[in-house]
């Protein structure tokens, strides 16, 4: 393992502290694992929290900030946090009108939050509703969608709902409106190698120097085949097609789609695939909005990609639209 490390115990703690530091005008840390708005919760409006293991910014804590999250808790590497650290999330995110639970598809975080909530409701009187992202198509058949995990679709969600709050809609509403934008994202990612959990001081999986495995997960789940590695326009192809055969597209549609970095891929290669994307998607008659390029969504050094997709229509464009901030995208 060659980590840039003082010690694995420290990693997640030490990660927090430098973050918060270089970024304090997004964010602050009120508790060891719970990141929230640098400016606390604005009263009246509805908090979005999130939560998450390590390992995978921006996502969760990067996503803090106008137009985006009012918290989230954060676990070890690939670790959920506890219910009281969801808890203490959904405390710092209460401006008196409700907390939304966004977050994916995860066994350990739904168990979590879903006792967070009610440690809340109890103690603190506060209402929450939940829901959860289950974009990758590859985890469970569409017959059982709800069984997919969450991936990268919860980067758009995430500023979808975080639009939705900034209009002092109610908790019902803006509920309403990351369900939409959660069940308009497909997702799929592929894997050229693997990453190591500093605990573990080991890859979470092993690949032949010209492997690549579809459908990787981004803990390292495993695929749907691994076989030698093709050409990057076979690859976008393929999974191009599994996005489009789940969630068909008419001529004149409108998405957004995010190439991402698992970690290690370089922008260039993202790049190559976005090219073939886009010819794709102009080969169906359908419009690309806001094209998101770039690491939204890692798994450490994971070197792989994913490929995300929603579907719009105005309501979702005009928040995906609209103003926000935080460190690792900006919208004016």
């Amino acid at each position: 393992m060659k980590k840039i490390l003082n010690a694995p115990s420290a990693y997640v703690d030490e990660m927090l502290e430098g973050f918060t530091a270089a970024h304090p005008e997004y964010y602050r840390q009120p508790e060891p694992r719970v990141i929230a708005r640098a400016g606390g919760a604005t009263a009246g409006k509805v908090g979005i929290v999130t939560g998450g293991g390590s390992g995978h910014l921006p996502i969760f804590t990067g996503y803090v900030g106008p137009g985006f999250l009012d918290a989230c808790a954060i676990g070890d590497v690939f670790a959920s946090p506890s219910a009281e650290q969801m808890a203490s999330a959904i405390r710092q995110a209460d401006g008196g009108a409700g907390v939304l639970r966004l977050y994916g598809n995860y066994g350990g975080d739904v168990m979590n939050f879903d006792m967070a909530g009610e440690m809340v409701d109890m103690e603190n009187d506060i209402a929450t509703t939940t829901v959860l992202l289950a974009d990758d198509v590859v985890s469970a058949p569409k017959a059982e969608a709800a069984k997919r995990r969450g991936v990268a679709g919860m980067v758009y969600a995430f500023k979808i709902a975080g639009a939705a709050a900034e209009t002092k809609a109610d908790l019902a509403e803006v509920t309403r409106v990351a369900q939409k934008a959660a069940d308009a994202c497909r997702s799929i990612g592929m894997a050229l190698s693997p990453c190591v959990v500093p605990q573990a001081g080991r890859p979470t999986f092993t690949l032949g120097e010209d492997e690549m495995e579809m459908g990787m997960g981004i803990h390292g789940e495993p695929g749907i085949w691994r076989d030698k590695l093709k050409p990057a326009d076979a690859i976008t192809d393929e999974m191009v097609d599994r996005l489009v055969d789940d969630l068909p597209l008419e001529r004149g549609a409108r998405v957004s789609v995010l190439v991402n970095s698992l970690g290690a891929t370089p922008l260039e290669e993202l790049y190559i695939m976005y090219r073939r994307v886009k010819a794709r998607f102009d080969g169906m008659g359908v419009s690309i909005v806001m094209p998101l390029v770039g690491r939204y969504a890692t798994s450490m050094e994971m070197t792989g990609a994913t490929l995300t997709m929603i579907a719009l229509d105005d309501e979702l464009e005009r928040h995906l639209r609209a103003p926000a901030a935080c460190a690792y995208w900006q919208v004016a």
